[in-house]
């Protein structure tokens, strides 16, 4: 809203200094300031509405030390997130940008099925809340959205030759050099990290139903983005374990997709790097410095011994928009490294229920890899307290998010 304003102020008034507002950079940089503002001023207000009306975590006895006094801790705080990242977007951001409207999207449905899941627990005295399968529903209803738009929107297109190419015309006998600008089109292609020739287009993987095989790629290109954001939102459901865990490492990852959000999205830094170019991605800018900043205000309440509790409005959230982020540009294949966190904790589960069920099967009782998954739990009932898992948690989040960084240049 403020960005239309403004544009309305240095091009139609001609006022002095409102044009600051046609760069990413700078409305990036009011909204981590109005995000941070919104998330420790008003978060204060939302815990203690929260506390009147009795919403709190209902905690199940695992046997670890210091988990029956969280009983009671107000939960839903994904909400502090969710209204702390959107109203700095709406007033900052280009809200005719395909790719914040998915953003945009995406926080409110995702964090809708959180919101539907933490109520029937606190509300429904269900503790095993929503039903997977509905969850799942939800989590694919919203890959086909977002498959659907990625492919078929006319706006979303790349550009794979940055510079301008130069062709030759014969002109009155004479050759001469004419410049063209760069064909932005429609593509499937994704990004391999670490390869030389480092472009993968999921069409290819057609290639054999004949010649028209492009006008086919969604059956390909759809599936794998139901399958990114149903598996990382699920990840980041799982992380959410104990005290700023999920918040911490999820504001790591957010902040290196905005890193490549924004070189993406700018000519000159894709040139230079020489990546794709996604015309208008780097808008994305201004919505992840928002969900940071939501992230990094949530902390102040988040952090051991945690005030509040995101829940899965948060949980699911951070997950989905993550997943959205990483597909938007084209750094998709990148999130077991940039979110290996995330992948540990899923792992954790699957491996150590296959592995309960198959030894259960086999001699007659259940065995286990982990002493209690997820992974956190794992190192918890070794002794560890919650504030160094987090912190080496922390430490491992961002040793990944620079090793991602890297693969823009190490090929």
């Amino acid at each position: 809203m403020l960005y239309y304003l403004f544009e309305y102020f240095d091009k139609q008034l001609d006022i002095p200094g409102t044009g600051v507002f046609q760069y990413i950079t700078f409305r990036s940089g009011l909204a981590v300031i109005l995000s941070l503002l919104i998330s420790t001023v008003f978060g204060k207000k939302i815990i203690n509405f929260l506390r009147r009306q009795q919403i709190g975590e209902t905690v199940r006895e695992l046997g670890l030390e210091g988990q029956k006094q969280k009983a009671g801790t107000p939960t839903m705080g994904g909400l502090i997130i969710i209204m702390a990242t959107l109203i700095p977007v709406i007033l900052l951001a280009k809200l005719d940008n395909i790719y914040v409207m998915l953003l945009i999207v995406t926080t409110l449905w995702m964090g809708t099925i959180g919101f539907i899941d933490d109520y029937i627990k606190i509300f429904k005295k269900d503790k095993e809340g929503l039903k997977g399968k509905f969850k799942v529903v939800g989590q694919v209803g919203l890959g086909l959205i977002v498959g659907y738009v990625l492919y078929f929107h006319p706006g979303v297109t790349v550009r794979k030759e940055t510079s301008k190419p130069v062709v030759y015309e014969v002109v009155d006998g004479e050759r001469t050099a004419v410049k063209q600008e760069p064909i932005e089109e429609k593509s499937t292609a994704t990004t391999i990290p670490f390869f030389k020739n480092n472009e993968f287009d999921y069409a290819e993987l057609l290639s054999w139903a004949g010649d028209n095989y492009k006008s086919f790629a969604w059956l390909i290109f759809i599936p794998v983005v139901i399958f990114i954001i149903t598996a990382v939102s699920n990840g980041a459901n799982l992380t959410d374990g104990i005290d700023g865990l999920a918040a911490g490492t999820s504001a790591i990852a957010v902040l290196t997709l905005g890193i490549f959000a924004f070189v993406s999205g700018n000519i000159i830094f894709s040139d230079y790097l020489n990546i794709m170019y996604i015309p208008n991605s780097g808008e994305m800018t201004v919505y992840i410095s928002a969900f940071v900043g939501s992230l990094v205000g949530f902390l102040w309440y988040n952090t051991y011994p945690a005030s509040v509790f995101m829940g899965d409005t948060g949980s699911l959230t951070i997950g989905g928009v993550i997943a959205v982020l990483a597909i938007a540009v084209r750094k998709e294949l990148l999130i077991p490294i940039l979110c290996g966190i995330f992948l540990a904790e899923n792992l954790s589960v699957v491996l150590q229920v296959s592995y309960f069920k198959y030894t259960k099967k086999k001699y007659g009782e259940g065995r286990r890899i982990f002493l209690m998954s997820p992974l956190h739990h794992h190192y918890q009932k070794k002794g560890y307290h919650e504030s160094k898992i987090v912190a080496r948690f922390w430490i491992v989040a961002i040793m990944l998010a620079i090793f991602s960084l890297v693969s823009l240049k190490l090929r």
